[in-house]
């Protein structure tokens, strides 16, 4: 029930319209990489997706943010069933993407944004390592690259309320990490499949 009150809520103020010009909506174990640029993202992109795989895909989101109790961890858990990693690992600490690996394992689709945090451009900057590290670990889940159009004017860093605005979800052709691609070589050619959406 809130998960549809919210996907309602989304579509009114940002339209979060499905663009699928690179592959088709499919119940496929999937990896989903966008651009961030606002709180609004994960929303966006979540929304954007037909019912019956919004109900197979998690976002990922960063547990020092999210999880920290009240009104924004209750609607991260109970509205998009959201999966809390640590951002940063501390020496001798868990594995930050062992629960993705197992979320992927139990066939949940994930949402990542790999730049790691907001920027305040149209363009993603340079990928931290954790989509490699998952491409190499689970290469049965197909990568596919999504732009988020407009977003960055809707709900910048720093901003408290959302804009309404129009927002176009660009979701690309699935990559697959390919034999003897280094990691430096594989996220910038994934951050450019990105780019080419915009």
């Amino acid at each position: 029930m809130l998960s549809q009150a919210l996907s309602l809520f989304v579509r009114l103020l940002v339209g979060a319209r499905p663009q699928w010009v690179g592959c088709k909506p499919d119940p496929a174990l999937r990896i989903y990489y966008a651009n961030h640029t606002s709180h609004m993202d994960t929303l966006a992109l979540w929304c954007a997706l037909p019912a019956n795989l919004r109900a197979r895909t998690r976002p990922v989101a960063a547990a020092d943010y999210w999880a920290g109790g009240g009104f924004k961890s209750y609607l991260a858990t109970h509205g998009f069933n959201a999966l809390f990693i640590q951002r940063h690992r501390e020496p001798g600490g868990p594995d930050p993407l062992a629960p993705l690996e197992a979320a992927l394992a139990n066939g949940q689709s994930l949402i990542i944004f790999p730049e790691g945090t907001r920027r305040a451009q149209a363009l993603p900057s340079a990928f931290k390592s954790g989509l490699y590290h998952l491409a190499t670990r689970c290469p049965q889940a197909e990568l596919v690259p999504v732009y988020m159009d407009n977003l960055y004017r809707s709900l910048p860093k720093g901003a408290l309320l959302p804009v309404p605005l129009t927002c176009t979800v660009r979701l690309g052709k699935p990559l697959q990490l390919q034999a003897g691609e280094d990691k430096d070589e594989f996220l910038e050619r994934a951050r450019l499949a990105v780019v080419e959406l915009a």
